[in-house]
Protein backbone atom coordinates (compact mmCIF):
# COMPACT_ATOMS: atom_id res chain seq x y z
CA UNK A 1 0.00 0.00 0.00
CA UNK A 2 1.31 3.46 -0.84
CA UNK A 3 2.37 5.75 1.97
CA UNK A 4 -0.50 8.15 2.87
CA UNK A 5 -0.08 11.69 1.59
CA UNK A 6 1.53 13.94 4.21
CA UNK A 7 -1.16 16.60 3.67
CA UNK A 8 -3.77 14.29 5.21
CA UNK A 9 -4.40 14.09 8.94
CA UNK A 10 -6.42 11.81 11.21
CA UNK A 11 -8.78 12.97 13.93
CA UNK A 12 -10.94 11.15 16.48
CA UNK A 13 -14.47 12.49 17.04
CA UNK A 14 -16.42 11.20 20.05
CA UNK A 15 -19.83 12.32 18.80
CA UNK A 16 -20.96 11.95 15.20
CA UNK A 17 -23.10 15.08 15.57
CA UNK A 18 -19.81 16.99 15.56
CA UNK A 19 -19.16 15.81 11.99
CA UNK A 20 -21.32 17.55 9.35
CA UNK A 21 -23.87 15.09 8.01
CA UNK A 22 -23.14 16.04 4.39
CA UNK A 23 -19.41 15.43 4.90
CA UNK A 24 -19.95 12.01 6.51
CA UNK A 25 -22.53 10.92 3.95
CA UNK A 26 -20.29 12.02 1.07
CA UNK A 27 -17.77 9.48 2.34
CA UNK A 28 -20.41 6.83 3.04
CA UNK A 29 -21.78 7.17 -0.48
CA UNK A 30 -18.35 7.40 -2.11
CA UNK A 31 -19.55 10.55 -3.87
CA UNK A 32 -19.37 14.29 -3.42
CA UNK A 33 -23.10 14.46 -2.78
CA UNK A 34 -26.07 12.18 -2.34
CA UNK A 35 -26.92 9.77 0.47
CA UNK A 36 -25.30 6.43 1.24
CA UNK A 37 -26.60 3.35 -0.53
CA UNK A 38 -26.39 1.43 2.75
CA UNK A 39 -28.55 3.21 5.35
CA UNK A 40 -26.75 1.67 8.32
CA UNK A 41 -23.58 3.71 7.80
CA UNK A 42 -25.50 6.92 7.16
CA UNK A 43 -25.01 9.86 9.49
CA UNK A 44 -28.72 9.78 10.36
CA UNK A 45 -28.69 6.15 11.52
CA UNK A 46 -25.50 6.42 13.57
CA UNK A 47 -26.58 9.75 15.06
CA UNK A 48 -29.94 8.28 16.10
CA UNK A 49 -28.08 5.54 17.97
CA UNK A 50 -26.00 8.11 19.84
CA UNK A 51 -28.66 10.74 20.52
CA UNK A 52 -31.07 8.10 21.84
CA UNK A 53 -28.44 6.63 24.16
CA UNK A 54 -28.65 3.23 22.45
CA UNK A 55 -24.87 3.51 22.08
CA UNK A 56 -22.59 5.31 24.49
CA UNK A 57 -20.47 4.66 27.55
CA UNK A 58 -23.32 3.03 29.49
CA UNK A 59 -24.03 0.56 26.68
CA UNK A 60 -20.37 -0.38 26.22
CA UNK A 61 -20.25 1.19 22.75
CA UNK A 62 -18.19 4.36 23.16
CA UNK A 63 -18.03 6.36 19.88
CA UNK A 64 -14.52 7.23 18.73
CA UNK A 65 -15.17 7.87 15.06
CA UNK A 66 -12.08 8.30 12.94
CA UNK A 67 -11.96 10.90 10.16
CA UNK A 68 -9.27 11.72 7.61
CA UNK A 69 -9.07 15.37 6.51
CA UNK A 70 -7.03 17.31 4.01
CA UNK A 71 -5.18 20.53 4.82
CA UNK A 72 -8.37 22.54 4.21
CA UNK A 73 -10.34 20.48 6.74
CA UNK A 74 -12.40 18.57 4.16
CA UNK A 75 -13.39 15.12 5.39
CA UNK A 76 -12.08 12.63 2.83
CA UNK A 77 -12.58 9.36 4.74
CA UNK A 78 -14.23 8.10 7.90
CA UNK A 79 -14.85 4.95 9.90
CA UNK A 80 -17.67 4.33 12.44
CA UNK A 81 -15.35 3.35 15.30
CA UNK A 82 -16.23 2.34 18.87
CA UNK A 83 -14.41 1.32 22.02
CA UNK A 84 -16.08 -1.86 23.23
CA UNK A 85 -16.02 -3.24 26.76
CA UNK A 86 -17.80 -6.46 25.75
CA UNK A 87 -18.68 -8.42 22.60
CA UNK A 88 -22.45 -7.97 22.56
CA UNK A 89 -24.47 -6.67 19.62
CA UNK A 90 -21.82 -7.55 17.02
CA UNK A 91 -23.05 -10.87 15.52
CA UNK A 92 -19.47 -11.98 14.81
CA UNK A 93 -18.70 -13.89 17.96
CA UNK A 94 -15.25 -13.59 19.55
CA UNK A 95 -16.13 -14.54 23.14
CA UNK A 96 -13.89 -17.61 22.84
CA UNK A 97 -10.94 -15.45 21.79
CA UNK A 98 -11.48 -13.20 24.79
CA UNK A 99 -11.74 -16.08 27.24
CA UNK A 100 -8.61 -17.78 25.88
CA UNK A 101 -6.57 -14.57 26.01
CA UNK A 102 -7.65 -13.74 29.52
CA UNK A 103 -6.93 -17.27 30.75
CA UNK A 104 -3.42 -16.76 29.39
CA UNK A 105 -3.07 -13.57 31.42
CA UNK A 106 -3.96 -11.04 28.72
CA UNK A 107 -6.60 -8.32 28.75
CA UNK A 108 -8.94 -8.58 25.78
CA UNK A 109 -11.27 -5.69 26.69
CA UNK A 110 -11.55 -2.89 25.87
CA UNK A 111 -11.17 -3.42 22.14
CA UNK A 112 -11.89 -1.34 19.05
CA UNK A 113 -14.78 -2.06 16.71
CA UNK A 114 -15.58 -0.66 13.26
CA UNK A 115 -19.24 -1.50 12.76
CA UNK A 116 -22.83 -0.46 12.38
CA UNK A 117 -23.89 -1.28 15.96
CA UNK A 118 -26.45 -4.05 16.48
CA UNK A 119 -26.71 -4.45 12.70
CA UNK A 120 -25.44 -7.61 10.96
CA UNK A 121 -25.80 -6.06 7.52
CA UNK A 122 -22.81 -6.25 5.14
CA UNK A 123 -21.71 -2.95 3.68
CA UNK A 124 -18.91 -0.39 3.54
CA UNK A 125 -16.93 0.22 6.71
CA UNK A 126 -14.01 2.21 5.29
CA UNK A 127 -15.95 5.23 4.07
CA UNK A 128 -14.04 7.20 1.44
CA UNK A 129 -15.13 10.18 -0.62
CA UNK A 130 -14.61 9.62 -4.34
CA UNK A 131 -12.08 11.89 -6.03
CA UNK A 132 -8.46 12.52 -6.76
CA UNK A 133 -7.27 11.68 -3.25
CA UNK A 134 -9.43 8.61 -2.78
CA UNK A 135 -6.56 6.12 -2.72
CA UNK A 136 -4.44 8.18 -0.33
CA UNK A 137 -7.41 8.82 1.96
CA UNK A 138 -8.20 5.11 2.20
CA UNK A 139 -4.56 4.30 2.96
CA UNK A 140 -4.48 7.02 5.62
CA UNK A 141 -7.68 5.67 7.20
CA UNK A 142 -6.31 2.13 7.44
CA UNK A 143 -3.00 3.38 8.81
CA UNK A 144 -4.80 5.48 11.42
CA UNK A 145 -6.95 2.51 12.50
CA UNK A 146 -3.87 0.37 13.05
CA UNK A 147 -2.17 3.21 14.95
CA UNK A 148 -5.25 3.54 17.15
CA UNK A 149 -4.75 -0.04 18.35
CA UNK A 150 -1.00 0.25 18.78
CA UNK A 151 -1.06 3.61 20.56
CA UNK A 152 -3.92 2.71 22.90
CA UNK A 153 -2.50 -0.61 24.03
CA UNK A 154 -5.81 -2.33 23.26
CA UNK A 155 -5.84 -5.98 22.30
CA UNK A 156 -7.49 -5.77 18.91
CA UNK A 157 -9.50 -4.02 16.21
CA UNK A 158 -12.45 -5.69 14.50
CA UNK A 159 -14.05 -4.55 11.23
CA UNK A 160 -17.27 -6.52 11.04
CA UNK A 161 -19.55 -7.15 8.04
CA UNK A 162 -17.18 -5.32 5.71
CA UNK A 163 -17.43 -5.51 1.95
CA UNK A 164 -15.41 -8.21 0.19
CA UNK A 165 -13.15 -5.57 -1.40
CA UNK A 166 -12.45 -3.97 2.00
CA UNK A 167 -11.72 -7.33 3.58
CA UNK A 168 -9.27 -8.21 0.81
CA UNK A 169 -7.53 -4.86 1.19
CA UNK A 170 -7.24 -5.19 4.97
CA UNK A 171 -5.87 -8.70 4.64
CA UNK A 172 -3.03 -7.34 2.50
CA UNK A 173 -1.83 -5.18 5.42
CA UNK A 174 -2.01 -7.87 8.09
CA UNK A 175 -5.62 -8.20 9.18
CA UNK A 176 -7.04 -11.69 9.64
CA UNK A 177 -10.14 -12.47 7.57
CA UNK A 178 -13.13 -14.29 9.00
CA UNK A 179 -15.94 -15.70 6.89
CA UNK A 180 -19.58 -16.03 7.81
CA UNK A 181 -22.83 -16.99 6.09
CA UNK A 182 -26.09 -15.10 5.71
CA UNK A 183 -29.16 -15.69 3.55
CA UNK A 184 -30.11 -13.29 0.77
CA UNK A 185 -32.86 -13.37 -1.84
CA UNK A 186 -31.87 -12.31 -5.36
CA UNK A 187 -34.38 -10.77 -7.76
CA UNK A 188 -33.90 -12.54 -11.08
CA UNK A 189 -36.07 -10.06 -12.94
CA UNK A 190 -39.34 -11.41 -11.51
CA UNK A 191 -42.48 -9.53 -12.47
CA UNK A 192 -44.68 -11.10 -9.79
CA UNK A 193 -44.42 -13.36 -6.76
CA UNK A 194 -45.79 -16.16 -8.93
CA UNK A 195 -42.85 -15.67 -11.30
CA UNK A 196 -40.55 -16.25 -8.33
CA UNK A 197 -42.51 -19.34 -7.32
CA UNK A 198 -42.23 -20.69 -10.85
CA UNK A 199 -38.44 -20.75 -10.43
CA UNK A 200 -38.72 -23.14 -7.48
CA UNK A 201 -39.07 -26.89 -7.51
CA UNK A 202 -42.66 -28.05 -7.15
CA UNK A 203 -42.37 -29.24 -3.54
CA UNK A 204 -41.03 -25.92 -2.25
CA UNK A 205 -43.50 -23.98 -4.39
CA UNK A 206 -46.42 -25.88 -2.87
CA UNK A 207 -45.06 -25.43 0.65
CA UNK A 208 -44.84 -21.65 0.28
CA UNK A 209 -48.32 -21.44 -1.17
CA UNK A 210 -49.61 -23.53 1.74
CA UNK A 211 -47.96 -21.24 4.28
CA UNK A 212 -49.30 -18.08 2.67
CA UNK A 213 -52.78 -19.58 2.39
CA UNK A 214 -52.72 -20.50 6.09
CA UNK A 215 -51.96 -16.89 7.02
CA UNK A 216 -54.96 -15.64 5.05
CA UNK A 217 -57.21 -17.77 7.28
CA UNK A 218 -56.39 -15.55 10.27
CA UNK A 219 -58.31 -12.65 8.75
CA UNK A 220 -55.43 -10.24 9.22
CA UNK A 221 -54.97 -7.04 7.27
CA UNK A 222 -51.31 -6.97 6.20
CA UNK A 223 -49.72 -3.99 4.49
CA UNK A 224 -46.43 -2.14 4.14
CA UNK A 225 -46.34 1.40 5.53
CA UNK A 226 -43.83 3.94 4.27
CA UNK A 227 -42.90 7.57 4.73
CA UNK A 228 -45.75 9.86 5.79
CA UNK A 229 -48.07 6.84 6.19
CA UNK A 230 -46.25 5.87 9.39
CA UNK A 231 -47.81 7.26 12.55
CA UNK A 232 -46.71 7.41 16.17
CA UNK A 233 -49.24 4.67 16.84
CA UNK A 234 -47.58 2.40 14.31
CA UNK A 235 -44.18 2.95 15.95
CA UNK A 236 -45.58 2.43 19.45
CA UNK A 237 -47.06 -0.88 18.35
CA UNK A 238 -43.89 -1.99 16.64
CA UNK A 239 -41.77 -1.07 19.64
CA UNK A 240 -43.95 -3.31 21.82
CA UNK A 241 -43.31 -6.16 19.37
CA UNK A 242 -39.57 -5.41 19.36
CA UNK A 243 -39.35 -5.34 23.16
CA UNK A 244 -41.22 -8.62 23.50
CA UNK A 245 -39.01 -10.43 20.98
CA UNK A 246 -35.79 -8.82 22.23
CA UNK A 247 -36.53 -9.62 25.86
CA UNK A 248 -37.06 -13.28 25.02
CA UNK A 249 -33.93 -13.51 22.81
CA UNK A 250 -31.35 -11.37 24.56
CA UNK A 251 -32.79 -10.46 27.97
CA UNK A 252 -32.34 -6.75 27.29
CA UNK A 253 -33.12 -5.28 23.85
CA UNK A 254 -30.40 -3.04 22.42
CA UNK A 255 -32.57 -0.24 20.99
CA UNK A 256 -34.93 2.11 22.80
CA UNK A 257 -38.13 3.88 21.76
CA UNK A 258 -36.32 7.18 21.25
CA UNK A 259 -34.08 5.56 18.62
CA UNK A 260 -37.08 4.46 16.57
CA UNK A 261 -38.66 7.89 16.92
CA UNK A 262 -35.51 9.50 15.57
CA UNK A 263 -35.15 7.27 12.50
CA UNK A 264 -38.88 7.71 11.88
CA UNK A 265 -37.98 11.32 11.08
CA UNK A 266 -34.40 11.26 9.77
CA UNK A 267 -34.75 8.07 7.68
CA UNK A 268 -38.45 8.39 6.90
CA UNK A 269 -38.03 7.70 3.17
CA UNK A 270 -35.94 4.59 3.77
CA UNK A 271 -38.29 2.75 6.11
CA UNK A 272 -40.73 0.00 5.17
CA UNK A 273 -42.76 -1.23 8.14
CA UNK A 274 -44.91 -4.27 7.42
CA UNK A 275 -47.75 -4.56 9.93
CA UNK A 276 -50.40 -7.23 10.47
CA UNK A 277 -53.59 -5.86 12.00
CA UNK A 278 -56.56 -7.62 13.56
CA UNK A 279 -59.76 -5.60 13.80
CA UNK A 280 -57.74 -2.44 13.27
CA UNK A 281 -55.16 -3.22 15.96
CA UNK A 282 -51.54 -4.16 15.07
CA UNK A 283 -50.61 -7.65 16.26
CA UNK A 284 -47.25 -8.15 14.52
CA UNK A 285 -44.70 -6.18 12.56
CA UNK A 286 -41.47 -6.40 10.58
CA UNK A 287 -39.14 -3.42 10.15
CA UNK A 288 -37.12 -3.00 6.96
CA UNK A 289 -34.79 -0.29 5.73
CA UNK A 290 -34.15 0.15 2.03
CA UNK A 291 -31.45 1.34 -0.30
CA UNK A 292 -31.38 1.52 -4.10
CA UNK A 293 -30.00 -2.02 -4.34
CA UNK A 294 -31.64 -3.89 -1.46
CA UNK A 295 -34.35 -4.16 1.14
CA UNK A 296 -32.80 -4.92 4.53
CA UNK A 297 -34.91 -6.86 7.01
CA UNK A 298 -34.08 -5.81 10.56
CA UNK A 299 -36.49 -6.46 13.43
CA UNK A 300 -39.67 -8.45 13.93
CA UNK A 301 -42.14 -9.06 16.71
CA UNK A 302 -45.57 -10.53 17.42
CA UNK A 303 -47.66 -10.49 20.59
CA UNK A 304 -49.90 -13.40 19.60
CA UNK A 305 -49.25 -16.85 18.17
CA UNK A 306 -49.94 -17.03 14.43
CA UNK A 307 -48.23 -19.91 12.68
CA UNK A 308 -46.29 -18.89 9.54
CA UNK A 309 -46.89 -15.17 10.16
CA UNK A 310 -43.16 -14.59 10.73
CA UNK A 311 -42.41 -16.03 7.28
CA UNK A 312 -45.16 -13.98 5.69
CA UNK A 313 -44.14 -10.63 7.14
CA UNK A 314 -40.35 -11.01 7.11
CA UNK A 315 -39.72 -13.04 3.96
CA UNK A 316 -42.64 -13.17 1.57
CA UNK A 317 -43.81 -9.57 1.99
CA UNK A 318 -40.19 -8.46 1.60
CA UNK A 319 -40.02 -10.36 -1.69
CA UNK A 320 -43.32 -8.83 -2.76
CA UNK A 321 -41.93 -5.37 -2.04
CA UNK A 322 -38.62 -6.00 -3.80
CA UNK A 323 -40.38 -7.27 -6.92
CA UNK A 324 -42.83 -4.36 -7.00
CA UNK A 325 -40.02 -1.81 -6.56
CA UNK A 326 -37.48 -3.66 -8.74
CA UNK A 327 -34.92 -4.01 -5.97
CA UNK A 328 -32.13 -6.47 -6.82
CA UNK A 329 -32.13 -8.32 -3.49
CA UNK A 330 -33.49 -8.77 0.00
CA UNK A 331 -31.14 -9.29 2.93
CA UNK A 332 -33.02 -10.98 5.73
CA UNK A 333 -30.44 -10.73 8.52
CA UNK A 334 -28.22 -13.20 10.34
CA UNK A 335 -28.71 -16.93 10.85
CA UNK A 336 -31.58 -19.19 9.87
CA UNK A 337 -31.20 -22.17 7.51
CA UNK A 338 -34.99 -22.21 7.28
CA UNK A 339 -34.67 -19.19 4.96
CA UNK A 340 -33.20 -21.37 2.21
CA UNK A 341 -36.42 -23.23 1.45
CA UNK A 342 -38.09 -19.83 1.16
CA UNK A 343 -35.74 -18.65 -1.58
CA UNK A 344 -33.00 -16.96 0.47
CA UNK A 345 -29.65 -18.46 -0.52
CA UNK A 346 -26.44 -18.71 1.55
CA UNK A 347 -24.09 -15.78 0.96
CA UNK A 348 -20.61 -15.26 2.39
CA UNK A 349 -19.94 -12.36 4.75
CA UNK A 350 -16.56 -10.95 5.79
CA UNK A 351 -14.94 -9.44 8.83
CA UNK A 352 -11.35 -8.35 9.41
CA UNK A 353 -9.36 -8.52 12.64
CA UNK A 354 -6.14 -6.80 13.72
CA UNK A 355 -4.66 -8.63 16.71
CA UNK A 356 -1.91 -6.79 18.55
CA UNK A 357 -0.39 -9.69 20.51
CA UNK A 358 1.66 -11.92 18.18
CA UNK A 359 0.86 -15.09 20.15
CA UNK A 360 -2.86 -14.40 20.19
CA UNK A 361 -2.74 -13.53 16.49
CA UNK A 362 -1.06 -16.84 15.66
CA UNK A 363 -3.65 -18.79 17.66
CA UNK A 364 -6.58 -16.95 16.07
CA UNK A 365 -5.05 -17.32 12.60
CA UNK A 366 -4.86 -21.08 13.12
CA UNK A 367 -8.44 -21.14 14.36
CA UNK A 368 -9.68 -19.13 11.38
CA UNK A 369 -7.87 -21.40 8.92
CA UNK A 370 -9.71 -24.40 10.37
CA UNK A 371 -13.00 -22.50 10.67
CA UNK A 372 -12.74 -21.42 7.03
CA UNK A 373 -12.64 -25.07 5.98
CA UNK A 374 -15.71 -25.86 8.06
CA UNK A 375 -17.59 -22.89 6.61
CA UNK A 376 -16.69 -23.90 3.06
CA UNK A 377 -18.07 -27.38 3.71
CA UNK A 378 -21.16 -25.97 5.37
CA UNK A 379 -21.84 -23.54 2.54
CA UNK A 380 -21.43 -26.32 -0.04
CA UNK A 381 -23.98 -28.39 1.87
CA UNK A 382 -26.32 -25.42 2.16
CA UNK A 383 -26.00 -24.72 -1.55
CA UNK A 384 -27.28 -28.25 -2.17
CA UNK A 385 -30.46 -27.31 -0.30
CA UNK A 386 -31.39 -24.66 -2.86
CA UNK A 387 -35.13 -24.74 -3.64
CA UNK A 388 -34.59 -23.46 -7.18
CA UNK A 389 -35.13 -25.72 -10.15
CA UNK A 390 -31.71 -24.74 -11.47
CA UNK A 391 -28.82 -22.70 -10.16
CA UNK A 392 -29.94 -19.10 -9.67
CA UNK A 393 -27.72 -16.51 -11.36
CA UNK A 394 -25.45 -14.65 -8.96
Amino acid sequence: MNRPASSLSARVVDCIANIPAAAWDACASGESDGGPENPFVSHAFLDALEQSGSVGRKSGWLPQHLVIEDSAGTVLAAAPLYVKTHSQGEYVFDHGWAEAYERAGGRYYPKLQVAAPFTPVPGPRLLVRAGRQERDARAALISALISAVENSGMSSLHVTFASRAESDLLEQVGFLTRLGVQYHWNNNGYGTFDDFLAALNSRKRKAIRKERAAVTEYGLDIRAYEGAELTTGHWDAFFAFYMDTGSRKWGRPYLNRDFFGRIAESLRDRIVLVLAEKDGQPVAGALNLKGPQALYGRNWGCLEDYRFLHFELCYYRAIDYAIAHKLPRVEAGAQGEHKIQRGYLPTETYSSHWIADARLKAAISDFLDRERGYIAQEKAALDEMSPYRQAEPA
